[in-house]
């Protein structure tokens, strides 16, 4: 599986393709994480064959829609549990990031995990997600940008993309260094 930019959420519904003897057979959900429609479609097909014996052969899908956050104007804090293969093994991990979309912080996950843990995507299995409390927070990272008086302070900026002119002037180029202190 390739991540390349933006991951999405989808829902995925499939069952086995129904028999004579089995015309009504029982369907499954999962909600999943992919950068569009037909790799979701397959890792279901990935999942189901590890945990029910299904294969695409013997099996039909019958929805794929990808979900939208309703609210994503605040920022958030996420915890995500989830699975790797390593080349030691196989290990459990909880990570916490801080966005505005579940979608931006599993993008998050696996552009770290490829990072800091040399991590390819199809090793990475993603157990469950939530959103925690900034109270219930257990990484440094996320804490500090939880607290109440968090601020950004723009220490040195120039004032306009000309220095000390008209943003619409027609010279380009000054022989004046901007200043960058305003305090």
């Amino acid at each position: 599986m390739t991540v390349a930019g933006i991951m999405k959420q989808f829902q995925v519904v499939g069952r086995k393709a129904a028999t004579d003897d089995h015309p009504n057979p029982e369907a499954y959900r999962m909600i999943i994480f992919a950068p569009n429609a037909v790799i979701a479609k397959s890792k279901f097909w990935y999942y189901m064959h590890q945990f029910r014996k299904m294969k695409k052969t013997t099996g039909e899908i019958l929805d794929c829609v990808e979900i939208v956050e309703k609210n994503s104007r605040i920022v958030k804090n996420y915890g995500i549990w989830l699975r790797y293969s390593s080349r030691s093994g196989t290990h459990n991990m909880y990570r916490e990031f801080r966005d505005v979309k579940l979608t931006g912080a599993v993008t998050q996950l696996y552009d770290e995990m490829a990072g800091r843990h040399r991590t390819r995507p199809r090793s990475i299995q993603i157990i469950r997600t939530g959103t925690v409390k900034a109270a219930d927070l257990k990484r440094l990272n996320p804490m500090q940008y939880a607290k109440k008086d968090v601020k950004f302070p723009l220490a040195h900026q120039v004032m306009s993309g000309k220095r000390g002119q008209k943003a619409l002037s027609d010279r380009t180029f000054t022989t004046q260094r901007p200043t960058t202190f305003f305090g």
